[in-house]
């Protein structure tokens, strides 16, 4: 495989790890971050019980991600972490509070607020601080001479995506519940959608049109001829899948309870693919293209036959998983 695919292909891994990381552990984030509105300490236990079998694999994706990164791209790593290691060790915090509360809710009486505390801080930190990650790698500014690496991360933009993906992965633990309750915690979770799925939209506006005001080439690459016309469909079909994702919500029924959650990931898709539009080809935006970023064509064709062996595994777990934990969760007796 020439030196010219061989980045190409491990990019597209890499991106696949990501996007599989932010659903999968997305939905199950967003359950911690709505955990506080909900009061019925039943309905809580079934919210945990929905993702209790899952959660530990879904992060598998994550480590997935990072170490194809620090194998396929060591100097963008070597780039990435430094400047980007307070919210990223924010997160990694995080994630073990909720990792913890998940294994000592279940057996605490006197301290259980204390774990659902941790639980759904947990979960929102670490939510927020992906999103400050993701705010400040679309910014690039990670490579400038003299500019202050420490606090790189903080802006208006990276805040605003912080926020953004907050209620994002809300969003997903919303619809994850419509999908997998019934009852009483269902109709809650209808009506949480609805806002949820309004806010989503309007960050995904601001954020649509700050990025390609922050750099003219990304606003040539969007708004000029004839690449408006072959990038239009990616607004257009982001626009229909809100309206329609709104239509249900609004008008609930039976046969429709899976289509808000696969609508809400399809919006997550549109804007995966919109971030890789305007960033490419680099891989620290205007300032490392994966080429410069890549690791010698051996050492990335040695890697490629773990990455053959592991992917499929991965994907076959997680595929497994969901199958076996495929339906409703009941009181008292999770999924049945």
């Amino acid at each position: 495989m020439s030196n010219q695919i061989l980045p190409l292909v491990w990019a597209l891994l890499i991106a696949f790890g990501v996007i599989m990381y932010v659903i999968l552990d997305g939905f199950d984030l967003g359950i911690g971050i709505l955990f506080p509105w909900i009061r019925d300490p039943e309905h809580r236990a079934m919210m945990m019980d929905s993702v209790a079998p899952i959660w530990d694999g879904n992060e598998t994706w994550l480590v997935f991600g990072g170490a194809t990164l620090y194998g396929a791209f060591p100097l963008a790593y070597s780039t990435l972490l430094p400047a980007l290691y307070m919210p990223i060790m924010v997160m990694v915090g995080s994630l073990v509070f909720r990792g913890v509360a998940f294994e000592f809710r279940s057996k605490a009486f006197k301290s259980r607020f204390l774990w659902d505390l941790a639980f759904s801080g947990g979960s929102t930190m670490a939510a927020f601080c992906q999103g400050l990650i993701l705010g400040a790698f679309i910014q690039g500014h990670l490579l400038i001479q003299g500019l202050d690496q420490s606090f790189v991360w903080l802006t208006p933009f990276s805040m605003l995506t912080g926020i953004a993906v907050v209620f994002g992965y809300a969003l997903l633990g919303s619809t994850w519940l419509i999908l997998k309750t019934e009852g009483d915690l269902q109709k809650d979770m209808y009506q949480a959608a609805k806002i949820l799925l309004f806010a989503v939209a309007i960050f995904m506006l601001i954020v649509s049109l700050w990025t390609p005001a922050m750099y003219s080439e990304i606003q040539q690459r969007w708004f000029t001829l004839p690449n408006f016309y072959y990038l239009l469909p990616l607004p257009f079909f982001s626009v229909l899948t809100v309206f329609y994702e709104a239509y249900c919500l609004n008008n609930p029924t039976l046969k429709n309870e899976k289509i808000p959650f696969i609508l809400t990931i399809g919006l997550f898709l549109f804007a995966y693919i919109g971030l890789g539009i305007s960033i490419w080809p680099y891989i620290i935006p205007r300032q490392l293209t994966l080429w410069e970023a890549a690791a010698n064509a051996k050492s990335l064709s040695f890697q490629l036959i773990g990455a053959i062996i592991l992917l499929p595994v991965l994907l076959a777990y997680s595929i497994y998983a969901y199958r076996v934990f495929r339906g409703k969760v009941h009181p008292d007796m999770g999924y049945h």
